[in-house]
């Protein structure tokens, strides 16, 4: 297995995927840093208003294993393309994916549908950071054997629902089909 050959085209091109993720969702109205205007590396509080406001948060597990996912994918449709074609693709896929959590449409239906009732959407530096995490994900997958990133996808998900009540799983079952009876579990305590 053949390493990812960096390019400086292929920096420029994920360089330019980033900064055009961020204009993006500056343009939306994201703001750079959330609404208390400060820089801050952790938030590991879900029910805080800085939730997704932080470079990381408990969610950023949740984007490593988006990367799982593109990186299974991705090499599902297109195994004869080049790693660093697939990769580029991800991050791509993951951009695409923050710009669209970022909209007032699906602001408004986690709000309503699971237990980020107080969600804002992400600060742009909490977004570019799950990009970052996604392509983070995207080579670890690219790295192990498909049973040990499925064990390592099973286990981050187990950890996550034992620590938050919440995972990937959860969120996406509960932004497509939500379920009143999981909502209420996952509230227990709060």
């Amino acid at each position: 297995m053949s390493g990812i050959r960096v390019s400086r085209r292929l920096v420029l091109a994920l360089f330019g995927v980033v900064v055009a993720t961020a204009a993006i969702e500056a343009w939306m109205g994201r703001l750079p840093w959330g609404p208390d205007g400060r820089f801050g590396w952790l938030e590991t509080d879900i029910w805080s208003s800085n939730q997704s406001q932080r470079v990381l948060d408990p969610y950023s597990f949740s984007h490593v294993l988006h990367g799982f996912l593109f990186y299974g994918l991705i090499w599902l449709v297109a195994r004869r393309a080049p790693i660093r074609t697939r990769f580029f693709v991800a991050v791509v896929l993951e951009a695409a994916w923050e710009i669209l959590e970022n909209s007032p449409i699906v602001i408004d239906r986690y709000r309503a549908v699971t237990i980020a009732q107080g969600y804002i959407g992400d600060s742009i530096l909490n977004s570019v950071s799950d990009i970052f995490m996604a392509a983070f994900g995207f080579l670890i997958a690219w790295r192990l054997k498909p049973v040990t990133t499925l064990a390592l996808f099973v286990a981050v998900e187990l950890v996550m629902l034992a620590l938050i009540r919440d995972n990937l799983t959860l969120n996406i079952v509960m932004l497509l089909v939500p379920i009143e009876g999981i909502r209420t579990w996952q509230m227990v305590g709060h």
